[in-house]
């Protein structure tokens, strides 16, 4: 009886399946190595096909295309929500694409993405944490890891699997309009914070409240000429190693799941097309087993033209390429990379490598599974998290932290709770959108209360005393010399990618500057909170002001600026950028010799310990 069963055991161990039972890769019980051989042999190169490539979920406008073509992701955009855009119409979206797709004859789940890239942001409601420039501010990986579990726990909530966040591009040009995306300026300070990686793919990936997470964008992105979005990086390969590698390194060792290209170039070579670095270096060199994923419509850019050619596929794909985004072109994209396949010009191995790679991460989401709170469809205990006071609770401390301190003369910093008339102006004092900036409710972001939170104003406003005064005004009219104190929130408003390049540098604008004018002509004494997604050119206008405060964009819970104002929080963030004097001094970066405005690092601390009470 003892070797009949050993040898029962055996066959189950080692066979793909045993007559009469399901197919091995839907046996949870089976390594994921198992598995995944044994769907690769079963898949037809559609199958395969399918699985590599991932439309926009407005580009499917018939959902049984997904079974059709065998789809094997989706991907929502930036401003690609469901209406209403409420938690349960995205959990509800996510289900109806699953069911559809796994009506194929495999029945190959979908893995789903979006760019939570500071909180699961596409989401009216979701809890906004501060850009990444701002994280980069407190030098805390802990916290990071903690705002990486949580975000994941909202984005699980909607059923979402796929994060491409945390960019760990290294921003070394101001002007670039995704310096807020980056953690600084610095290797050291991105390679710290990779461990927010750790906190959205939780100790491993089939935990509940799990994403896949993704290291974006590799690799150089931060370091164009100019600062140009999508722009060329003229540096040396030793360059490129000390400064913009060492963040996807700290990734890798945190075990993060899969890898975005960068739109840009490295010494004239699209890094969509770049068989060195991402063959070479990260899946060579590096070892990097999980999925290389395009960015949206990357491959379409290598030949600096509309759309995308065969040549442009098949170099893509054979440059490592794993997964590609093809938002609305799916069909012929399937039917260019049969083609290249068929004519030699793409192997079928190099097929079958970024299958294993894709599948063996939907194994290990466990998105094949079956059950009340696992597998494809979604785990909606986790509906409750999103927006949740607890959530809100570290994002204010994020805030709290993220706060730079640039100038306090005469102490004029931290303000009395008790005093009887302040007066707050700026356009982006009672603004979230202003505040949370671009990826919110929107790929650009935009002004007004795009989504539920609290602004600096209303901080401000509910840490006062009742027997105080706080008058507003967004230009700044009716001050006079009556007030104490003055608060000044400028600085940017939303933008992303593309939009956000400034390449004559980064001023105030006319009506910030109208608005302070007003302040300084009444003689009250003016704090400055700025509220920008990078260094601003401020020298003419600083001696002017007697307190500065850098809040970055701190994003929904504005509260935390205001404790740092009143002094319920003592200000230990830290210039993540070097400061620069003016736009002639860019690019600037700590160890170049230039004198900045405030050198990398910088940041005061109030001289006592305690608030106003």
């Amino acid at each position: 009886m003892l070797g009949l069963l050993t040898s029962l055991l055996v066959v189950s161990s080692h066979s793909p399946a045993l007559a009469g039972n399901k197919p091995a890769y839907k046996d949870a019980w089976r390594p994921v190595k198992v598995r995944v051989d044994d769907l690769l042999s079963r898949m037809s190169l559609d199958d395969k096909l399918g699985q590599m490539m991932q439309p926009e979920r407005l580009g499917i406008t018939d959902p049984a295309d997904l079974a059709t073509y065998r789809v094997g992701s989706l991907l929502s955009g930036g401003s690609s929500q469901p209406t209403p855009n409420t938690p349960v119409a995205w959990a509800d979206m996510y289900d109806g694409f699953q069911r559809a797709a796994m009506a194929s004859p495999l029945g190959i789940p979908l893995i789903y993405g979006v760019d939570a890239v500071h909180g699961h942001n596409g989401l009216y409601g979701a809890t906004i944490f501060p850009h990444n420039i701002g994280l980069g501010a407190t030098r805390d990986p802990e916290l990071a890891q903690r705002i990486g579990k949580a975000t994941a726990e909202e984005v699980s909530g909607t059923g979402i699997d796929w994060n491409f966040a945390p960019c760990l591009c290294v921003a070394r040009d101001d002007r670039w309009g995704r310096t807020y995306e980056s953690f600084g300026e610095s290797p050291d300070i991105a390679a710290s914070m990779a461990t927010i990686v750790t906190g959205m793919q939780g100790p491993s990936l089939s935990s509940p409240g799990s994403v896949l997470a993704t290291a974006k964008h590799f690799i150089g992105d931060g370091g164009t000429t100019g600062g140009k979005d999508q722009g060329e990086t003229t540096i040396s390969e030793a360059e490129l190693r000390q400064i913009h590698l060492p963040p996807f390194k700290a990734a890798l060792r945190e075990g993060v799941g899969s890898v975005m290209v960068s739109y840009s170039s490295w010494n004239g070579v699209k890094m969509h097309a770049n068989s060195y670095l991402i063959n070479d270096v990260l899946k060579g060199e590096l070892g990097f087993k999980g999925i290389v994923i395009s960015d949206y419509n990357g491959i379409d850019k290598i030949d600096n033209q509309i759309g995308f050619t065969a040549e442009e596929v098949s170099a893509s794909i054979n440059a490592g390429m794993d997964m590609v985004m093809v938002p609305f072109e799916y069909k012929k994209f399937i039917e260019v990379l049969r083609g290249e396949v068929l004519n030699g010009h793409v192997k079928q191995s190099r097929i079958d490598d970024a299958n294993r790679r894709i599948l063996t991460k939907k194994f290990e989401l466990g998105l094949f599974e079956q059950g009340p709170f696992k597998g494809a469809l979604t785990d909606r205990r986790y509906l409750s998290t999103i927006g949740s006071d607890k959530h809100r609770a570290l994002a204010r401390e994020a805030v709290r932290e993220s706060q730079v301190l640039l100038k306090n003369d005469d102490k004029l910093l931290p303000l009395d709770k008790s005093r009887s008339k302040i007066f707050v102006a700026g356009k982006n004092a009672d603004d979230i959108g202003n505040q949370s900036g671009g990826w919110t409710v929107g790929w650009q972001g935009t002004s007004g209360p795009v989504t539920p939170g609290t602004t600096i104003l209303q901080g401000i406003k509910q840490t006062m005393k009742p027997s105080s005064q706080v008058t507003y005004s967004k230009d700044g009219t009716g001050i006079d010399g009556g007030y104490d104190v003055a608060v000044a929130v400028v600085g940017e408003t939303p933008y992303a990618e593309g939009k956000g390049d400034r390449p004559q540098g980064v001023p105030l604008d006319a009506a910030d500057l109208a608005t302070l004018a007003k302040l300084e002509a009444s003689g009250v004494p003016t704090v400055v909170v700025m509220v920008s997604g990078r260094p601003m050119d401020i020298t003419p206008e600083l001696p002017k002001w007697d307190a500065l405060l850098a809040s970055w964009l701190p994003g929904t819970e504005g509260q935390g600026v205001a404790d740092v104002l009143f002094g319920d929080y003592n200000p230990t963030g830290k210039l993540p950028m070097t400061w620069a004097r003016d736009a002639s001094q860019q690019p600037i970066n700590v160890g170049d010799g230039q004198t900045p405005l405030f050198p990398f690092g910088y940041g005061l601390r109030y001289r006592w310990h305690g608030s106003f009470n």
